[in-house]
């Protein structure tokens, strides 16, 4: 089966001709693309159909349609390699490594030296890296709970239930109606992994994680029959504790897989199936958990995706209408110092544009910002890339005018993951460079 892969805005053209994908391939992988929930009204939000090319856009990930499949990467610069299938490659490990930090989830340097990143797509890696952990986690047992029992027995077993034992069995003291707890593994937590496998095996065409899927599928076998569709699935049943906290990563893949989690994810529908990312939320949840890692052990507070304040007050009913969410708030002494919005867009240096291609638009929204939440410092964050420089950090500062408030922009470098912490915390919170810090 064909498969291509392109960045963020490259373009694939479709025709007959070499390097190009046939016309009815393209047309498979374009509807595809328009049902997820990031094609917009327009459609063409994911994959944009140009009269001689496809053309990626801001969302990365892997489309699989009937008989070709379409990787999109994000427009990381790393290190430049004459092997095209090398930088991919360390495009693959750099995404991996967001969505790791994005959802709190640990991947062992061994895991992910083994992982065949030039070969397997995005898609058959983020498997790869879940049945390996599945795997892992059922050798040491199946999580089980408690669960509430009512059923006639021929002895007591719990307690009686008397309304239905003076009811059903009035004429029958032979059968004794009983409530009890018996301990089981039919519970939410395994009704979503046996769903994550199933599904996952719908999206895989990969022989080696089909044939770890069908081994999983076996071990849950015994697990009740599942609905196909998330929405039905029993989510907020799970209950992660002490007994059973080494699921707690699992349990978030599955919703990796099965919800909305900084993603789009659709199977079944006769079109193919799409794992499907938008960088822009991506890149907010990873700064916001770098953020929160580089301040533990200070006097600050991280709140992500805080506030709520909004912009105009109704006169007719004294409604609060136009509700601001600013990325990141960092409070100290119950007051917002410092707040940060996360842009996944490419800013330009300032020798090339004094305003460095910010738009118009985010600075009037960081001034709703100064003015709402009372803020001395705000930032507007950016990807680091080749033409800023070596050096990540603040490249400029203004003041409002009228205000003591100062704006700055900054990039923080997300293709190299060395130091990440520590590099943000001295980039831009140089104040808190001498007290502890949090590593990765």
């Amino acid at each position: 089966m064909p498969s291509y892969t392109l960045r963020e805005w490259e373009t694939l053209p479709h025709g007959d001709g070499e390097g190009s994908i046939p016309p009815e391939l393209a047309a498979r992988l374009v509807a595809l693309a328009k049902t997820s929930t990031f094609a917009g009204r327009g459609g063409s939000g994911v994959l944009e159909d140009r009269r001689h090319e496809l053309r990626a856009r801001g969302v990365v990930g892997v489309l699989a349609a009937r008989g070709c499949s379409l990787e999109i990467l994000p427009k990381i610069d790393v290190t430049p390699d004459a092997d095209p299938e090398r930088e991919k490659a360390a495009i693959r490990k750099r995404l991996v490594h967001m969505l790791a930090v994005a959802l709190d989830l640990k991947i062992e340097s061994g895991r992910i030296t083994e992982l065949d990143w030039q070969r397997e797509t995005l898609l058959e890696i983020l498997i790869r890296i879940f049945c390996d952990k599945l795997t892992e986690a059922v050798r040491r047992g199946m999580p089980r709970r408690y669960i509430g029992q009512e059923n006639d027995l021929t002895a007591l077993r719990g307690t009686l239930d008397l309304p239905r034992q003076f009811t059903r069995h009035a004429a029958n003291p032979g059968r004794v109606a009983c409530r009890f707890d018996e301990l089981s593994e039919d519970i939410a937590l395994n009704h979503i992994m046996k769903a994550a496998v199933g599904h996952l095996s719908r999206m895989s065409r990969s022989a080696a994680n089909l044939q770890r899927l069908r081994e999983l599928a076996f071990v849950y076998a015994e697990i009740a029959e599942v609905p196909t569709s998330a929405s039905a699935l029993n989510w907020g049943q799970v209950v992660i504790d002490r007994t059973n906290r080494a699921w707690q990563e699992l349990f978030e893949m599955a919703q990796l897989f099965l919800r909305n989690r900084h993603q789009t994810t659709s199977s079944g529908s006769g079109q193919g199936t799409a794992l499907l990312f938008e960088m822009n939320a991506l890149f907010e949840a990873y700064v916001g958990r770098l953020v929160t890692r580089a301040l533990a052990g200070t006097d600050f507070q991280v709140r992500l995706q805080g506030g709520r304040l909004s912009c105009l007050t109704s006169l007719e009913d004294q409604r609060a209408v136009f509700q601001t969410k600013p990325d990141i708030l960092i409070w100290r002494d119950r007051q917002v110092a410092h707040v940060i919005d996360t842009k996944w867009k490419r800013i330009s240096a300032r020798i090339d544009d004094p305003k460095q291609g910010v738009s118009q638009a985010d600075v009037y929204q960081m001034m709703a910002y100064a003015h709402l939440y009372k803020a001395p410092r705000l930032t507007l964050l950016y990807p680091h890339h080749e033409a800023l420089g070596d050096v990540e950090g603040i490249h400029a500062r203004f003041q409002i005018s009228g205000q003591e408030t100062q704006l700055e922009t900054a990039s923080v470098d997300v293709s190299n993951g060395k130091d990440l912490v520590v590099r943000l915390r001295h980039a831009l919170f140089p104040e808190t460079a001498r007290e502890c810090v949090t590593l990765q």
